[in-house]
């Protein structure tokens, strides 16, 4: 075969394969789909995945099949999304955790959040919640901050351990109000309330859904919503923005990624199809149930998720180094 008919043949299959990408998008999904969830089962996160799965297998048409890969904070089931082939069939439910917080907190993260995933939605967000022993002597979050400046030498805060959502969020507020305060942590969240409970440290910065069931059984004292704007589950707590501190947010929020490379066309099909899900009721309604809220519809679009991750990387990057926290 001369040079003149191997290069024919070389363009031939190029173009069928070329031609291939947009027929295999168009078909897409032609069986069932993974969704990564990596953390455990029984999770906060696991929960929201089994909660989202059904309904997005509806729309999609073929079923959503959840599968927990856990380890090293999320890390581990990140990191095989991010090497897995761009065809759509596995996709990652993502966090502020294995999105933004652990690109600094691990000194060798296993992927680039920003540039190893194609971004298609923001889902929801769940707001953390400043709490207080129960007889601490301050209220609102203007008087928390008073009163911790002037007291910061001998308070503690505590967290379910180094690196957790609560102690990163913790950190933040921390830093953006000038404390130095030491940090307790635990080996769970367990123990860490029940101290807070009988007063042995001084605060923390659950999930809402985990300071709630304490907060209506009076047994510890709310301080602020560390969000924007109030959580639905504590619709009379006061988010920190209202109280002072202006944009303030350390939410846990949640979105879904497909690996680089992965064709326009599937991404929006996904996108699509998430928003659909989470325009329906009953989503909404258990989303409330776990104390989650769907994103406004401005921001669900692959391009806003692209640019919020970015954001929320160099967010974290500041307190967590601040704080000398780091995981190796």
């Amino acid at each position: 075969m001369n040079g003149r008919a191997v290069l024919k043949d070389m363009l031939l299959v190029g173009l069928v394969l070329g031609a291939s990408a947009p027929a295999a998008a168009e078909s897409w999904p032609g069986r069932p789909v993974t969704m990564v969830v990596p953390l455990g089962a029984g999770s906060g996160l696991d929960v929201l995945g089994r909660v989202l799965a059904p309904r997005l297998g509806e729309i999609l048409g073929q079923q959503v099949i959840v599968e927990n890969v856990a380890g090293a904070g999320g890390m581990i089931g990140a990191a095989r999304v991010a090497k897995a082939a761009p065809d759509g069939y596995q996709f990652l439910l993502g966090t502020v955790g294995t999105h933004a917080q652990n690109q600094t907190l691990y000194k060798n993260p296993q992927y680039n959040a920003a540039t190893d995933f194609a971004p298609v939605a923001l889902i929801a967000e769940q707001p953390t919640v400043l709490i207080a022993r129960r007889a601490f002597p301050a209220s609102g979050l203007q008087d928390f901050i008073a009163y911790a400046r002037a007291n910061q030498d001998k308070m503690k805060y505590g967290s379910a351990g180094s690196g957790s959502a609560a102690h990163l969020a913790c950190a933040l507020l921390n830093a953006a109000i000038g404390l130095d305060v030491t940090h307790v942590p635990y080996r769970s969240g367990g123990p860490a309330m029940q101290d807070l409970i009988a007063g042995l440290i001084d605060y923390q910065c659950p999930a809402v859904t985990i300071a709630l069931p304490q907060i209506e059984g009076n047994l510890v004292k709310p301080i602020a919503t560390l969000a924007k704007n109030r959580s639905p589950s504590l619709p009379k707590l006061a988010s920190a923005h209202e109280q002072g501190l202006a944009g303030f947010d350390t939410g846990i929020w949640y979105a879904i990624f497909l690996p680089k490379g992965t064709a326009a066309a599937i991404v929006q099909k996904l996108n699509d199809a998430v928003v659909a899900t989470l325009n329906t009721a009953a989503v909404q309604e258990r989303l409330t149930d776990i104390g989650a809220a769907a994103v406004a519809p401005e921001r669900r679009s692959p391009q806003y998720l692209a640019a919020f991750v970015a954001s929320e990387i160099a967010k974290w990057a500041a307190p967590i180094k601040a704080a000398g926290i780091s995981v190796q």
